[in-house]
Parts: structure tokens; sequence; C-alpha cells
């Protein structure tokens, strides 16, 4: 070894003993590094790979280095990464089932296994278990195979009396395959349906009838408490958001309240989460702890401090199982438990090794959670919050001393200013990752509401419903909706103020991966290398920023197209599209303003069944053309006008004379890529003008939720790859 290379690995091990502290913090981020390897490689051959390369580098580490820290960290991590990989491997070979491949209507008996009302929306959702499928009348096609499990959403004039889980219903019901994304960076309902073992999702249709089991008797006890709660706080947003305190239901929030609430950065007080565990455990054992300590004899013979986080305890996980034990309350509940542990053993429970232990098991237990935004939101503004408060110079700013009460006072604000600050840029790139949007004024609105809400509504509505035991909650839930009013009164607010939610096109996965690199390295290390981080952090925020928004948006059915315009609006293909499918198309296209028509801009030409439509960058004219009907188009003239386009795009199957200048985007092109985004480029220099394309399926996608894994065609393969225009230059008429 020269003597450069000795210096070097010197230098590494004294900056590894100098953070041998902070060693152990990293077990859970290579746990989910080796689960994001599983989830971003295509197929078991590149599982295997990454697998056996990580066993490899820890067995060479381990044989090379004895003697070493960092072969023994090197040797630990790779282990670890090698975990992770066939952890979620495992688990998504374990919870293996069958997934409905095509829409159908079937007739069916199924046991009730969960009841979700949502009275905003005027539904009920059912998770349900087919017992037996039926043949259709007047139909000689056998019945259809179903999943074990199937989500199911019912008006509510359809729902029949008596409803309870376990009750067996007939009925009829559209379903369809849990949707993947309908374009390239939507949300991926078919990962958390594949790991909830959820085989179809649709729609029941009348009548639906109680065939066997028990007919409820009485309400269930969460069903009633939030009917309680909503009457008791006045219904409308403010009983809303006081039901979903309680018990976890969010389905009578208004949607205009809910969307106040996610613009301005509000929406994880709607989620039962670490907050409400938090406060809840809390206030149990003040209040236990202020109860037993009245009796002299039980404070001189008992540890009170051990007996309220016993109280406690209980309480979180009563509280956990109250909400419907989802993965979030869970994994709340789990913290707190450590919390509570950590204190019984006399050790500082609020750090970094907490939040690390938390992370280790929740990844153990449901490892599928690291690619869904609630575990990422949660833990990065926990890890964030400890982190910066260990800092030395933050604590020493703000630690307690003898000071004037004004001096305290702003102290205390601009601690809480600073929190603020900290956990909206720690939450800033997973939200515009997950959700192309970020509240820009959320620290600001977060400074008011979490205190608002731990220290006033949650105490206010849990002394209402004690006090509404004896029939004197009235005066309680009145202030309770007073408060409630003054939570949703911050949130409009906010969410009315011009430029609220910053949009973005959707996040490469490269930029994301980058920016949660550098972010863990500067949160989990101590010593001067944490300025390291800066770098991939830097570089993928810069990433982020320079993706441009796509110019194109294509649905997985063909049914819907978007393209952007000269003033950057989104324009529709069809006339009537649903609200939904509106706001995800300019969700993708990185803008939250309201779409357009293709029909009403100049640039388009359209008739009943066909729209070319004309994108201007730089000097190239890309024409577009898409059918927007079902009706029969003469093939004749459907050749003549494809060979006038550049990108042709059809719900249907177009006839095999149909060429286009570069890119044919048809039922049988569709069922293969899945949703598509381009982009186009304009010319530089002598190059010319080019496209980038992305669609939804990769190449030898073999992850189990992938319905129908088909080999992309080459002018489609590959995601983000650039395509050259064509030399002749597009028809200008």
């Amino acid at each position: 070894m020269g003597d450069g290379a000795r210096k070097a690995a010197d230098a590494l091990e004294r900056g590894l003993e100098a953070e041998r502290d902070q060693l152990a913090l990293w077990l859970p981020v290579m746990l989910g590094g080796g689960i994001a390897v599983w989830f971003v490689l295509p197929d078991r051959t590149a599982w295997t790979v990454a697998l056996l390369g990580a066993l490899g580098v820890a067995l060479t580490a381990a044989a090379i280095g004895r003697h070493g820290r960092a072969a023994r960290v090197l040797a630990v991590g790779a282990l670890v990464v090698a975990l992770g990989i066939g952890l979620i491997w495992w688990r998504a070979t374990q919870v293996g089932h069958v997934v409905l491949q095509s829409p159908s209507i079937g007739t069916f008996t199924a046991t009730v296994e969960r009841i979700e009302p949502l009275p905003a929306r005027d539904l009920v959702r059912l998770r349900l278990a087919p017992v037996a499928v039926f043949r259709r009348a007047g139909s000689d096609r056998p019945p259809p195979a179903l999943p074990r499990r199937l989500r199911l959403n019912l008006a509510v004039g359809d729902v029949p009396a008596g409803l309870a889980v376990g009750v067996t219903l007939r009925l009829t019901a559209r379903l369809l395959p849990p949707p993947e994304p309908s374009v390239p960076g939507a949300y991926n309902y078919a990962v958390g349906a594949w790991f909830d073992r959820i085989g179809a999702t649709g729609r029941g249709l009348p009548p639906v009838t109680i065939v066997a089991g028990a007919r409820a008797t009485g309400i269930p006890l969460r069903q009633r408490l939030s009917a309680h709660i909503q009457v008791s706080a006045g219904g409308g947003g403010a009983g809303g958001i006081a039901t979903a305190l309680a018990t976890g239901e969010q389905g009578s929030i208004p949607l205009d309240d809910t969307e106040a609430m996610r613009r301005s950065g509000l929406a994880h007080l709607l989620s039962v989460s670490g907050l409400h565990i938090s406060a809840t455990v809390a206030a149990t054992m003040i209040l236990v702890s202020r109860l037993l300590a009245l009796s002299p004899w039980l404070a001189l013979r008992w540890r009170l401090p051990l007996v309220a986080g016993a109280a406690g305890a209980l309480v979180a996980i009563g509280y956990t199982l109250l909400t419907g034990a989802e993965v979030p309350t869970i994994r709340s509940c789990v913290a707190a438990l450590c919390v509570l542990i950590a204190l019984a053993l006399g050790r500082e429970a609020l750090t970094l090794r907490l939040v690390a232990a938390g992370a280790i098991v929740v990844l153990l237990l449901y490892p599928e959670s690291l690619v869904g935004p609630s575990f990422q939101l949660s833990f990065a503004a926990v890890a964030s919050i400890i982190a910066l408060n260990e800092h030395p110079r933050i604590r020493a700013q703000f630690a307690a001393r003898e000071e004037p009460r004004l001096r305290s006072v702003a102290r205390s604000l601009a601690s809480l200013l600073l929190t603020g600050i900290m956990v909206e840029a720690a939450l800033l790139p997973i939200s515009l990752y997950h959700f192309q949007k970020a509240g820009i004024y959320g620290a600001v609105a977060n400074i008011c509401a979490i205190p608002l809400t731990t220290f006033v509504i949650m105490p206010l509505e849990a002394a209402a419903l004690l006090f509404d035991l004896i029939g004197a909650g009235a005066p309680l839930w009145w202030a309770t909706r007073l408060a409630l009013d003054v939570l949703l009164w911050i949130a409009r607010t906010t969410a009315a103020i011009p430029g609220s939610v910053a949009p973005l096109p959707a996040m490469p996965d490269g930029a994301f991966g980058l920016m949660v690199a550098g972010g863990l390295w500067i949160a989990l290390w101590r010593t001067r290398w944490r300025r390291l981080g800066v770098g991939p952090l830097a570089i993928g925020a810069v990433w982020a920023l320079s993706t441009p928004a796509p110019d194109l948006l294509v649905t997985g059915d063909g049914r819907h197209v978007a393209i952007r315009t000269k003033d950057g609006a989104v324009a529709l293909l069809r006339d009537r599209t649903g609200d939904y499918t509106a706001d995800m198309m300019a969700q993708g296209g990185g803008t939250t303003g309201l779409p357009v028509l293709w029909s009403d801009q100049r640039s388009a030409r359209c008739s009943r069944d066909l729209c070319m439509a004309t994108s201007l960058v730089g000097d190239r004219r890309w024409q577009v053309l898409a059918t927007r009907s079902a009706y029969a188009i003469p093939v004749q003239t459907l050749v003549e006008v494809c060979a006038r386009a550049d990108i042709v795009i059809s719900e249907r199957r177009l006839p095999k004379r149909c060429h286009p200048r570069w890119l044919r985007l048809d039922r049988t092109m569709l069922a293969q890529t899945g949703g598509v985004a381009i982009t186009f480029y304009p010319s530089v220099l002598s190059l010319p003008a080019t496209a980038s394309i992305r669609t939804v399926r990769r190449a030898r996608d073999e992850h189990p939720w992938i319905t129908v894994p088909q080999p992309l065609p080459q002018a489609a393969r590959g995601t983000g790859r650039r395509f050259r225009h064509p030399r002749t230059a597009p028809d200008q008429s």
C-alpha cells in the first residue's frame, strides 16, 4: 500500500472512530437501501445479482479487514443491505395472491372484512372476501374467477340494513384490476393493493342483500363514536376533523376542507400518527401520575412514573386499535412504546437511536412501507427535529436559562420557527416526489396549527368525551368546535394565499435518491465530514428543478391525452373529463391551474372523432393526432392523416398502414407501455430537435403486481430515453 493510500485509510479510521456512536444509526438506512434496491431493479436476475453481490462484499470485507473499523462497517452494512433485499423479496412472495387480469362484471357472495364510511362522498368502502361466484343469467360464459380479497365502493343508498363485519353479502359488481399509475409519476395503487392482498377494485351495483351471518344488532364502537363526535362537534369540516383526530376516519371531512388542509401543509394532522399518539400518551401519564400522587401511601411505595408509563402504553395500544391499526398508527405506537421503555430504563428518550430502532422495527414488520409517503414523511420529520436539536450550537442557543420572561418567549418562538422551517425543508423533496406539489407556507401554518391541535383541540375533545359519560360535555364541545373553526380558518387562509402551492413535474428517481442520501448524510453524522452531504443534496435539487414538465401526457388506456399550451397550461383532449382525471393530468403536467380544452386552442383542429394539435418547440412543429370517439373512421382517411402526424394516439387498435413520422400509441402499444409522458426539446446549435419518452411499465418488469408483464417494443423501451426528430420536417399546413 502506498503512502497516500495509507494516509487515506488512517484518516478514514480516525473519522469512523470519532463517529462510532453514530454508526448504529445507519443500520435502518442500509436495511431500507436493500429494500429500495429490490423495488428499483426489474427482475429476478437483477435481484439475485444484487443479493449475492451484497453478500460477497460483506464476506470480502470481513476476510481482508479483520482489524479495521472501516472493514467491519462495510461488512455489516453490506450484510444488512442483503437482508433488506431478501426481506422484501420474501414478503412480496409470501403475500402472493390472484390478481384480476381484465375488467369484468360478476355476481357473487362475499364476507365483509372491513367497513369504511365515506360520508363526504356518499359512499361506503368495503373490503370483501369472495365465497362463491354465480353465472350471470342468460349467459353461457363461465363465471369469472375472483381474487381472495376485493375492495368495493357502495353508494350509501345501496347499503343493506344490518351491514356489519362478518356478514355475507350477495351482490353484483363491476370489477377492475388494481390500477397502476395512469401516467408516469402518478400514484401506484397496485403496489399497496398487492401487499394488502387486494386483487380487484370496483363498485357494487344494487341490489345488495345479506344472505348469511349475524346481522348487526348494534353499530360497532368505532362507528358509534365517530357518529357521536360528528354530531357533537357540529358536523361539517369541524365535525369531520374531530372525528379524524379521535377515530382516524377521514371520510366525513368535506372535500374542500381536505384540499385546504393539503394545500396549507396541515394534512398530516388528519391522520392518526406520532403527534396524536404522543399527545394521548403524555396526557395519560400526566393525569395518572397526578391522581396517584394524591395518595401519600401510593407515592411512597410505588414508582409513579413507571405506573404512569405503563398506563400510557396501554392507552397507546388501545388508541391504535380504536383507530383501525393502520400502518402509520402502528409505527407511531411502536415509537411511543420505545420512548416509554427508554424512560423506564432511565435513558434519554428522544434520540436518533430511538428513531433508528423504530424504523428497524417497522421495516422488519412492513418492509413495503418504505416506498410509501407516510413512512418517509413521518420519519423525516422526526429525524430532522431531533437532529436539529442535538446539534451543539442549536442546543446551546435554545437551552433553558435565567432571563426575562419576554426574552424567553421570543427564544421559544424562534425555536419553533426554526424547527418548522427545518421540518418543511426535510419534507419538501418527499412531497414533491410523491404529490408533485408542496405547500410553501406550511412552516408558518404548522407553527400555529400544531400547538393548537396538541394543547387545545385534543385535550378539549378528550375532556368532552369524558364528560359525555355524565351528560355534561356540551360546553366542552362548544369550545372544541370553536378551536376547530380556528384551525380551519388557518388552513383556508393559508391555502388561499397566491402561490401557496409549489407545483413540480414528476421528479426523476435519481434526483430524489440523491437528495435523500445527502439529507441522511447531513443528519446522521456529527463531525465536519457531514458537510459532504451538501454535494449530492444540491445535485439532486438542481436535477429535480431543471427537469422540464412533459409536453404530452397519455393515459394507459389511450382515452385521455393532455398537451401543454404556449402559456404553460394543460389542454385535455376530451370535452368531458372527470374531475379526478383532470386533476391527475394537471398534476402530472406540473401545474395547479385548471386544465383547458384542445378544441378551444388556436393550434388545434378538432372534429367529433379526431384532433390534430401543433406543439411549437423552438423552430420545430410537432404534429400530434388523437382519436376522441369510438365511432368508425374510414381507413383511408385515417391512413392519410396519420402520414401527416409525428405522433398518433388512440384508444383503439389502429390499422397497420397508419405510419406516423415518429411514434404510434394505440391500444396494442399502450397495453405494453402503460401511460406515457413525452417531452419535446428544441434544436441546439447544429443538433436536431429531440424528444424524451417515459413509460409507466418498464422492460422485463417482474414485480408481482404487474398484471401483464410483457417486453416493451423497441420504440418505447426505456424510461427517459431521447429520440431524434425525423429528418423530414413536419407538415406545416
